[in-house]
Parts: C-alpha cells; sequence; structure tokens
C-alpha cells in the first residue's frame, strides 16, 4: 500500500535531510553519500531545502525515468510550490518569460521546435571539423606556453565558449563577459541582486545582438531565430531570452565536463591509457557517455512540481508536491548500472540520466557529446604524458554553481 504522507512545504520538526547533500572527504568524485543511503533505504523521501520547504527528493534510476516521462509532473516554475534552486531563481520566477526551461506541452513544444533544427544531430555532425581545429589549436598554443598549465582555462573553458559563439553568432570576444555573468547568473551564493544584475546584464547584451541580426542576419542559431520572429512564429523578447539561455547553457557544464573528466581519468589510469590508445570513435563515443554517467555534473538536480497526486514505487506525490531529481545518485544506481562506482569505458552507458530525460532532456546533448568526443579523442593521444600537476586532496571544487567541477586543474607533461 502506498504511503500517503502529504507536508508540502515545511519540515516544523527537522527531521528531513537538508538538499544539496556534502560529499565525503577524500570522495570528490562520488555522489554524497547520504544521498545514495537514501536510494537503497528511501528511494523516494522528503527533504529540506534552502527555504525550509519539503519536497520529495527521487534517487532511483527507473524512478527518474518513469517521473520524468510523466504529463502530470511540470517543468513549470511559476507553480507556487517550485523547489526553486535559490532564493534568486524563486524571486525571479514570476517575471521570467516562457522558455523551453520552464513550460510544458503544448507551450513547450512550440518553443522547442523553434529551436531545435540547429541543435540535430546532422547539423550538430557537420560542425566536427571545425571543433576538431578549435581543439587542435588550444592544445597547440598550450604546449608552446608555461608548463604546468590550467587545463580549465587553457583549454576547457574555450573549447565550448568558442563553439558556442560559433553557432549562436556571437562575438568571440565578448567571452570575458559572457561566461562571468553566465557564471554569476548559476551561483547560487551570490544574493538574488548580484545575480540578477548579471543576468540583466547578458538580457541586454543578447537584446543589441539580436537586433542586429535582425537587420543583417548570418549564418548562426540568433539569425535563424531572428527569421522565426519576422514571420511571427516566435516573439522578440522569446527569442532573447532563448539566445540567453543556450549562451548560459552552452558553455559552463561542458567546460566541466572537460576538466572533472580528466581529472577522473588521471584517478583511473587504466581507463585514460583506452583513450590514449585508441583510434575507434566508437570507443570514444562510448568513453564519453560513461564519463557522464560516471560524473553526472548537475548538483542542484532536476526539479519539477506535481500537477496531479501520483503513486510511485510505492509513494503517493500529491498534486503541488516539489520534486528533485538527483541525477548523479540516480546514475550510480546498481540495478540500472552493476558495479555503478567503477568507471568502465567498457561499458555500455547511453541509458544515463546526466542529460535529463524525457520531452525536457537537454537541447545541446548532441552537441556536448560532439565537444567531449573530440576533446577526449585528441587530448590525451596530443599529449601522452598528460598528467596531475597537484594532488586531488589540493584541489579546489565549486560546491555552489549548478555545475559541479574543479575550479583549477593544474596539469603537466
Amino acid at each position: 500500500m502506498a504511503d500517503t504522507l502529504t507536508d508540502t512545504a515545511s519540515d516544523p520538526s527537522g527531521q528531513c535531510p537538508e538538499y544539496p547533500m556534502p560529499r565525503a572527504t577524500g570522495c570528490p568524485l562520488a555522489p554524497p553519500p547520504a544521498a545514495a543511503e537514501l536510494r537503497g533505504e528511501k528511494p523516494i523521501t522528503k527533504v529540506r531545502i534552502w527555504n525550509g520547504n519539503t519536497p520529495w527528493l527521487i534517487t532511483r534510476h527507473a524512478d527518474q525515468r518513469t517521473l520524468l516521462t510523466d504529463p502530470r509532473v511540470s517543468n513549470d516554475d511559476h507553480e507556487p510550490d517550485f523547489p526553486h534552486v535559490n532564493a534568486h531563481r524563486a524571486a525571479i520566477a514570476p517575471h521570467t518569460p516562457k522558455l523551453i526551461t520552464n513550460t510544458d506541452a503544448p507551450e513547450h513544444t512550440r518553443l522547442r521546435r523553434s529551436v531545435n533544427a540547429p541543435f540535430l544531430v546532422k547539423r550538430i555532425e557537420a560542425m566536427r571539423p571545425s571543433v576538431q581545429k578549435i581543439v587542435d589549436d588550444l592544445i597547440d598554443a598550450m604546449l608552446a606556453g608555461p608548463n604546468p598549465a590550467d587545463l580549465l582555462t587553457a583549454l576547457a573553458l574555450p573549447v565550448p565558449s568558442l563553439v558556442i559563439a560559433e553557432l549562436l553568432g556571437v562575438p568571440y570576444k565578448d567571452h570575458d563577459f559572457f561566461q562571468e555573468n553566465s557564471n554569476r547568473v548559476l551561483d547560487s551564493s551570490l544574493s538574488p541582486e548580484e545575480a540578477g544584475a548579471a543576468g540583466r546584464a547578458l538580457g541586454q547584451y543578447l537584446d543589441t545582438l539580436f537586433r542586429e541580426k535582425l537587420a543583417e542576419p548570418a549564418d548562426d542559431v540568433l539569425s535563424e531565430m531572428a527569421g522565426r520572429v519576422k514571420n511571427g512564429e516566435m516573439a522578440h523578447e522569446e527569442a532573447v531570452n532563448m539566445g540567453v539561455a543556450m549562451l548560459i547553457a552552452g558553455h559552463e557544464t561542458t567546460a566541466t565536463m572537460i576538466s572533472l573528466g580528466t581529472l577522473a581519468l588521471f584517478e583511473h589510469p587504466d581507463q585514460l591509457a583506452v583513450l590514449r590508445e585508441t583510434d575507434d570513435l566508437k570507443v570514444v563515443n562510448g568513453a564519453v557517455d560513461e564519463l557522464l554517467r560516471y560524473l553526472s555534473i548537475v548538483q542542484s538536480g532536476l526539479r519539477r512540481v506535481a500537477k496531479e497526486d501520483i503513486e510511485v514505487g510505492g509513494q503517493v506525490i500529491r498534486k503541488g508536491d516539489g520534486l528533485l531529481f538527483d541525477l548523479q545518485t540516480a546514475n550510480w544506481d546498481p540495478e540500472a548500472f552493476p558495479d555503478a562506482e567503477r568507471l568502465d569505458l567498457s561499458r555500455p552507458a547511453r541509458q544515463h540520466n546526466a542529460f535529463g530525460y524525457g520531452p525536457h532532456q537537454c537541447l545541446g546533448q548532441n552537441l556536448a557529446r560532439l565537444e567531449l568526443q573530440v576533446v577526449y579523442g585528441t587530448l590525451y593521444k596530443r599529449i601522452p604524458t598528460l598528467s596531475p600537476a597537484a594532488p586531488i586532496d589540493q584541489l579546489a571544487f565549486n560546491h555552489t554553481g549548478t555545475a559541479y567541477g574543479v575550479k583549477c586543474l593544474p596539469v603537466t607533461w
């Protein structure tokens, strides 16, 4: 029989564990142990977030896939009980325009269709030669520069920044501006006023650029959206805000995966050797998905709200209850991935939830995969002696952004 707990707001007794949960000292690449323990004992349970509200935490891989495809689960962050990631997100939600990141069908379907074409596999695959040149040029520059080097600033950040700038039609000369402000928008340690100022700066920047694309379109995504605005398929504000969202999402997570993935490979030299020695693209592609599964860097969880009562896993989730999906804990679920705590690049890991699942699965996943395939398939062969220049226990990790990763990765060769 299903449990029928109905508390949707607060935790006056203080019995619910806090979320996000801390990682174990000495195990920076593993999911928080408390979340892993809940997956085994209480895979659907209440947790307490920053404002005292108690949404449900979903930690099992199968339960996540069930709920993320359930039309009764909403991505609409305008809902009053939506479990926002921080005070800034809660403050701006009532004023946020409709985007693919905060709508449900049919509005989400319309908006997603308007920006989907540039991110389809065929269009993304056509970018492989240009991405390869970007990676090769950056590796050349790193090899010509100082040794040791910071892999984050030498390679991990420039690759996705250059690629998303080229794809969207954003001048790369402005990358310091959009990287800094994107990071500030996503940093939960900042005040709502600080994060809001960064968001407005990005919005003003994209609005100016978008007006230029309306007047003089080019071969890029912003120009494609400008055409849709002229045809009445999108509103001007929708297009600008979509551009901001894609600019933010297009570099932070992939940069984190490049550096954190390399760190994980340093910690597993037998797996690093696989990528160093292979010329088989299928092996590289499989390695990308296994590293995505193993690291699952979105540390704030996917966030949703129930539009109706839902029974899942022997539990009743009531209408209005918030939902949190802890991705790394689900991707280390032994029922989905046997021996899940082991990094194994030969594992068929394509069924991971690192990009989410269902209709709101990450729009840019094909682009992210391409960038990671090129980097992981090139870096360790171009620099076969690449190794860490500092032990893992001396590295600083980012615990406040959307993506979990290292703040600096010193490497030598």
